[in-house]
């Protein structure tokens, strides 16, 4: 009677869970115009509050002049950032046109080519349909770019009254210390490995007279934030302009494989050691949460997930009933002794 008992818990706890998992979904959709800030300038105020903190504690700051300081720095990095991105975009749009013709150029003799193997296609059809859709593309993803620069003021306010909020004198349970700990750690890292990665990038493609290598670097640095997925996309990015710019085959080699050891490196072997135990998470939870919150929230989503499902299994761990489902996150499924002990 116990065990049946302990099964019915277990089998109405699951259908809640994910009754209420698909609830939240539909909000969390509905209202991402909203959502996507606020999470950002959550572990944004995250990642700054130290600085808040220790000018309050340590040098005896006024609360309210240390926030103005705090928000300050942010506004800068904020800046900085958007001004890098913004270059970015306008110099890859102001060739657009250029790189479309070699686009073509390059179907219209691959065309031919096959054409000489007995491929049998209609050129004039597919070259046509480059030509009108290729810069529509490139200009439509970039713009996307531009709408998602623009909901940075959003965020700007969101973490103005998340740090005025804030008073570094309060005790903190130990589940809000330890998300802050870790989310903290986890964005520190990535931070510091993804410019690094980025700029390593730049320099070997700039080696090579690579066009937009600056770009590429930049790319490297924000597609670094999205784990596993993010750097195989940032190391495959460049083919397109490295095949049209050079005839030589090894060139186009070296593009693909320097930036990709270097991603493989840094995140296999640098990145693990700097984050120590990390978020806790499983590659499959990482996967599945990408694909998730990449359905939701789209590429926003794909940035934000792995330390939001690092936030969500912290706190299933401090219920007994879904510490289970904690643990499954983490890849630790349930031992036999444990069975039993049920």
């Amino acid at each position: 009677m116990p065990q049946g008992r302990d099964e019915n818990t277990w089998l109405v706890t699951g259908s809640l869970l994910v009754l209420a998992t698909v609830a939240i979904a539909v909000v969390l959709q509905y209202t991402r115009a909203i959502m996507i800030p606020f999470v950002l300038a959550v572990f944004t105020s995250s990642l700054v509050s130290p600085i808040l903190d220790f000018q309050v504690i340590r040098l005896k700051f006024p609360r309210a002049l240390a926030i103005v300081v705090t928000l300050l720095l942010v506004v800068l990095i904020i800046a900085l950032a958007c001004l890098l991105i913004t270059g970015a975009v306008q110099m890859v749009v102001s060739k657009v046109n250029l790189y479309s013709d070699d686009f073509v150029d390059l179907a219209s003799k691959t065309l031919l080519k096959l054409k000489t193997w007995g491929v049998e296609l209609d050129r004039d059809k597919i070259v046509g349909e480059m030509e009108d859709k290729l810069p529509s593309v490139l200009t439509n993803t970039f713009g996307r770019v531009f709408g998602f620069v623009s909901s940075v003021f959003f965020v700007l306010i969101f973490v103005i009254f998340l740090l005025a909020g804030r008073n570094p004198l309060a005790v903190k349970s130990s589940m809000y210390k330890d998300v802050d700990l870790q989310i903290r750690r986890y964005i520190s890292t990535k931070v510091f490995v993804s410019t690094l990665t980025g700029v390593l990038v730049w320099a070997t493609l700039e080696f090579v007279g690579l066009e937009l290598a600056a770009v590429f670097g930049i790319f490297a640095f924000l597609l670094n934030f999205i784990p596993n997925i993010g750097s195989i996309v940032s190391t495959f990015l460049p083919i397109p302009i490295a095949v049209a710019q050079f005839q030589n085959p090894w060139l186009i080699l070296y593009v693909i494989a320097v930036p990709g050891s270097i991603q493989i490196l840094i995140g296999n072997a640098l990145e693990p050691k700097l984050m120590g135990t990390g978020l806790n998470l499983h590659p499959v939870t990482v996967l599945l949460a990408l694909s998730f919150w990449g359905l939701l929230w789209g590429v926003a989503g794909m940035f934000l997930a792995a330390p939001m499902t690092a936030v969500i299994r912290i706190t299933l761990m401090q219920f007994d009933t879904l510490r289970p489902v904690g643990n499954l996150l983490a890849g630790k499924l349930p031992t036999l002794s444990q069975q039993g002990e049920r």
